[in-house]
């Protein structure tokens, strides 16, 4: 199965945890030099953020890449922050998650429902927002899916529009749910340190 592959690679990544401002942070090492740093909501097991990072060309270490949560995240650069805020007329994508679904957010959209599909694209492994204006256009990828070698599933997809936000909604598969219960379990044992800054890590 093609399941516990991904959870064998979170097992033996080396890991370390912190716990801080009501967060349980989770960084992984993994043995091809990858990191991941994911922050769960200690009370709901809900994840809040996730971001990868990895060694560049010249060996050094490069930027962290979002791939859950605010893309205004203390990972980026002041300048970074400052460029996404002096745009904020522009659409902003992100992905913020629930339990059951996996969840992205389009800011700055004031288009109306009626005017956007959201599709499938079983090929190329992605999903695709069109608007009949053609004001908007975005594919995106669900990487638990790929990781878990699951295949997209189009009744899985829904969509809603509210106060100039499109919000798209994947429910999450039997499968990941089932790991994802067991890997929080598993995070729960790891020894985590009690602290009021810093960051979780590994030296």
């Amino acid at each position: 199965m093609a399941v516990p592959s991904w959870l064998e690679r979170l097992r033996a990544a080396g890991k370390t945890a912190l716990v801080q401002d009501g967060k349980r942070k989770i960084h992984y090492l993994f043995e091809d030099g990858k990191e991941m740093a994911e922050e769960y909501d200690i009370k709901t097991g809900q994840l809040i953020s996730r971001k990868w990072r990895e060694k560049n060309t010249l060996g050094g270490t490069g930027k962290w890449q979002v791939e859950v949560g605010e893309p205004t995240s203390p990972f980026l650069g002041a300048l970074e922050s400052e460029l996404i805020t002096e745009s904020s007329s522009n659409p902003v994508f992100m992905r913020k998650d629930t339990l059951s679904s996996f969840q992205w957010r389009i800011r700055n959209l004031p288009y109306p429902k009626e005017v956007y599909s959201v599709s499938v694209e079983e090929e190329q492994r992605c999903c695709v927002i069109r608007t009949t204006n053609k004001k908007y256009y975005k594919k995106f990828s669900i990487p638990d899916l790929d990781r878990y070698h699951l295949p997209l599933d189009a009744a899985a997809l829904s969509f809603t529009h509210a106060n100039n936000t499109l919000i798209i909604t994947y429910q999450k598969p039997k499968e990941i749910l089932a790991a994802e219960e067991q890997l929080q379990k598993e995070l729960k044992k790891i020894k985590a340190a009690n602290t009021g800054d810093g960051d979780c890590k590994t030296q």
